[in-house]
């Protein structure tokens, strides 16, 4: 239907071609090579150091080479489904079933075993919240000096600052360092100058000299914390967390009388990726009414599917979609009874396993993380959640704060940290917890990958004269044409970029896609669709304003990508 908009099928064909390049880039597979390695050799790759090396098959390879390669094995085995077994959407719902079943259930194995009723108040509650925004404050809000309940936001017992944050330069020195331990008092920011954060070899400082008061901080020698793509803190109690981030409501901030928050805006465009993928992201979404037509559901059953390109039914799928007339006789109120079982499919199935499937994740993050850790290695995010995991499975605590602890008692716990890793239930959980992100990633690649194609077989296939004189049951060629396509690409693609590079390429694009398409809906629903079978104006306009809200974080994440926030 959005082709047959203004300014007409080929205008729009070009214009969906730009917002679904996103998808084209196969990160999840790249992705999902980090965890199958951890999960197979019991460590975390480290790439980008050209020594590290495993052996494989009686072979030595380096770490770079091995996770390109897991990557690259991934992808190809992502779409051997694509390729047989009848219908494609029956192979990938076996694919899905297996992943969510086993996911799920390790989840709910942890839920009910190791997190607490605290853990999923935060959570539940978190669903209902409206209006609540990251901000920058230190924990003492009241100014008392005392830490009062409800303050302390990491739960390290200490009343931490804001501590400053800066992005690494290329020289030895860094030019400047802003400075505002406490933006709510009278002490204004002020400025650090020529603070030498790497070595003579260009290794970077383990603490750096303060000489001068600057915007609270007094003088002094500071642990700095550095991350693999330069972005550092001064790290002021020496926790190893960046403290300072926090949450308030911008209704409640409104009405107390305390004005509208100072939102850090550079944290939501750095959150913009994950608003960017979730519920499958871009356009992943638009094509959801296909499941409604290969199930043979209402006028679904008079159209046809697309088949496998192996193995595939003799299944044939229509150039033109079948409407009915809405004033004939019995039609409305069949109609109505296929609209109540897709609605049921979507409020009693789909609905519920969302919920779900937000709040087990969330859970190992709460639970097992403690918040504001900050990642020092793209690589190490992988195994972060299985390290808390298997600590907490092996009954180890680990203090909210270690720089309190001495030197020698801080290596006792790190290798208690190890020890649980590497026997018992501790080591257990940690492979299930690392093979199970493996299976939240790969999977994934398929339905990915299927709804990419799907979506562009399926525009071509109605949209294009030259295919249009086709007989229907060319479809299953067709799509295979575009899936060699996609495949050629992809391998291209994983062969020469790594795999946060592909991710930031697609999620900037997958905002706009889906802000958008959700505009587009409305319009086409609006115009196109008879009057009987409009939706409500409550849906079209709750379409419009999540259209709004993806362009919004959109726009924010273009401005982080070019620095201006």
């Amino acid at each position: 239907g959005k082709f047959r908009t203004k300014p007409g099928k080929n205008i729009w064909t070009l214009c969906y071609l730009i917002l679904d390049a996103g998808s084209i880039f196969p990160y999840l597979a790249m992705t999902a090579a980090i965890p199958l390695f951890a999960a197979l050799f019991g460590i975390v790759p480290t790439p980008e150091d050209g020594e590290a090396a495993i052996e494989l098959f009686g072979m030595e390879l380096s770490h770079a080479a091995t996770v390109k390669t897991f990557g690259l094995s991934i992808f190809a085995v992502a779409l051997i489904p694509l390729i047989i077994g009848g219908k494609i959407h029956v192979a990938l719902k076996w694919v899905m079933g297996f992943k969510i079943v086993t996911v799920m259930g390790f989840l709910l194995i942890l839920a009910i075993g190791w997190s607490s009723a605290g853990t999923w108040t935060e959570i539940f509650s978190g669903f209902v919240k409206v209006g609540t925004v990251p901000i920058e404050r230190i924990d003492d809000s009241n100014g008392n000096g005392v830490l009062d309940a409800g303050e302390d936001w990491d739960g390290d017992g200490v009343l931490d600052v804001v501590e400053p944050k800066f992005v690494a330069e290329d020289g030895a020195q860094m030019a400047s360092i802003t400075v505002d331990v406490n933006p709510h008092d009278d002490i204004q920011a002020s400025v650090l100058n020529g603070i030498a954060i790497r070595d003579d070899n260009g290794e970077y400082l383990e603490k750096i000299k303060v000489s001068e008061s600057a915007g609270g901080l007094a003088p002094g020698e500071y642990f700095v914390r550095f991350d693999n793509d330069g972005n550092g803190y001064i790290d002021v109690d020496g926790d190893n967390e960046r403290d300072g981030a926090s949450v308030t409501n911008i209704i409640s901030d409104l009405l107390s009388g305390k004005g509208f928050p100072d939102i850090d805006w550079a944290l939501i465009a750095s959150l913009s990726a994950l608003v960017a993928i979730s519920g499958s992201g871009g356009l992943s979404n638009t094509p959801i009414s296909n499941y409604t037509r290969d199930e043979g559901w209402g006028m679904g059953h008079h159209v046809g599917a697309i088949p496998s390109v192996v193995g595939g039914l003799e299944i044939s799928l229509s150039h033109q979609g079948t409407v009915f007339n809405p004033d004939a006789p019995g039609a409305m109120p069949r109609w109505k009874r296929w609209f109540k079982h897709v609605m049921r499919d979507q409020l009693v199935v789909w609905m519920p396993a969302c919920f779900i499937g937000l709040a087990l994740p969330s859970m190992l993050s709460v639970e097992f993380l403690d918040r504001g850790v900050t990642v020092p290695d793209k690589w190490v995010a992988a195994t972060m959640t299985a390290d808390g995991v298997a600590s907490s499975v092996a009954g180890i605590e680990i203090p909210d704060n270690i720089s309190h602890l001495s030197a020698e008692e801080q290596q006792t716990l790190k290798d208690q940290v190890e020890q649980a890793k590497d026997a018992g239930l501790g080591k257990t959980f940690w492979f299930l917890t690392i093979f199970c992100g493996f299976l939240v990633l790969a999977p994934s690649m398929s339905t990915s990958a299927d709804g990419i194609i799907r979506r562009w077989v399926d525009v071509f296939w109605t949209t294009s004269d030259r295919l249009r004189s086709m007989p229907p049951d060319a479809i299953r060629m067709v799509y295979f044409g575009v899936l060699a396509c996609y495949a050629t690409f992809g391998f291209i693609m994983l062969g020469f970029f790594k795999p946060d590079t592909l991710l930031k390429i697609a999620t900037t694009i997958y905002n706009y896609a889906l802000g958008i398409s959700c505009l587009h809906t409305v319009y086409v629903n609006r115009s196109l669709l008879p009057k009987k079978l409009q939706p409500r104006k409550s849906v079209w306009i709750a379409l419009s304003c999540f259209g709004i809200f993806f362009l919004f974080i959109a726009f924010v994440s273009t401005l982080k990508q070019l620095d201006v926030i």
